[in-house]
């Protein structure tokens, strides 16, 4: 299939499945990038709010999920050599009323040696900064992986993940895959390619091994750091499975109650690889999962949604 930019399509809010627009994987993340975002179905069965703050807890828990790696230096590197243009980055967050706080401003251009823990607060603030270590750091998923081969490399800058990416000093393409961030070894290397082409996105039917919009990009420099800094293939997948869920609030949501129902599982439960598979974690998967329980009468409206594939 060769990527095209797709022309702008018109959505209803009230339409009950945007699955046809979800197969059209590679090219949903572009789409997105014109300014639509995933419909979820309205909340179809009144349910206790007690139940609702109980499985969201579950999902995105208030103490937020922590990997054994820290900041270190990645701020400082990636505004000194513009991937990140600070003014720019700040500028987002302030228009989006969620300016940065003292710490993360410390972590983006001072460094900081803090582990780091993903949590309700602070998703959208490491959802950009790790599209930008994911973007820019030196990877041969980017430099000879799915990108290249839908894109080419003339093309592979027409992707949400690259040409959607604004926060930067210039052209995205002019940092892509092209600093050593986090350097890793051949081992290291294959281990982030081999969990990253198992884990899904609800908003597209790709793996995290074909990062073509912002939070495939981002969880492959989330995947590299981990990997740098010795995790596991199961501690990966564990990252994913939480860090996939507090940027996908609401479809993780969806899926927490399809494993409650279907196989009474609490989400801390499910086996982390299972559920960032294509079968649940991918468009197709997670809507297969939201008709089953349609069909049950289970839907509830979750929480909050997650954002789109932009800035």
């Amino acid at each position: 299939m060769k990527n095209k930019l797709l022309p702008i399509l018109l959505v209803s809010v009230v339409a009950n499945t945007i699955l046809a627009a979800f197969l059209l994987a590679p090219k949903l993340a572009v789409w997105e990038a014109n300014g639509f975002k995933p419909v979820s179905k309205a909340n179809t069965t009144q349910v206790s709010s007690a139940n609702k703050d109980n499985l969201y807890d579950e999902v995105n828990p208030t103490a937020g999920f922590k990997i054994n790696a820290s900041y270190g230096q990645l701020g400082p590197k990636m505004t000194a050599m513009g991937v990140i243009d600070p003014d720019k980055f700040k500028s987002t967050y302030e228009k989006s009323n969620q300016p940065l706080t003292p710490e993360q401003e410390q972590i983006l251009l001072k460094g900081s040696d803090e582990k780091i823990t993903i949590t309700r607060e602070n998703s959208y603030f490491l959802l950009n900064y790790f599209w930008a270590v994911g973007l820019a750091n030196k990877s041969r998923i980017l430099d000879e992986g799915e990108m290249i081969k839908y894109g080419g490399k003339a093309g592979a800058g027409n992707f949400a993940s690259t040409g959607g990416w604004s926060l930067a000093k210039g052209s995205a393409m002019n940092y892509y895959s092209k600093s050593s961030l986090i350097p890793l070894t051949k081992e290291q290397e294959a281990l982030v390619e081999q969990v990253a082409s198992n884990i899904f996105r609800p908003c597209c039917n790709n793996s995290t091994a074909f990062p073509d919009c912002n939070h495939g990009m981002a969880l492959l420099g989330v995947l590299q750091l981990m990997a740098s800094n010795g995790a596991t293939e199961k501690e990966m997948y564990e990252a994913g499975k939480y860090f996939n869920a507090f940027w996908f609030p609401g479809n993780y949501y969806d899926l927490a109650l399809y494993f409650q129902n279907k196989e009474s599982k609490s989400f801390k439960d499910i086996d982390a690889k299972t559920l960032l598979s294509k079968d649940y974690s991918s468009a197709s998967g997670w809507q297969s999962a939201k008709q089953w329980l349609a069909d049950k009468g289970l839907i509830q409206q979750p929480p909050k949604q997650g954002g789109g594939c932009g800035v």
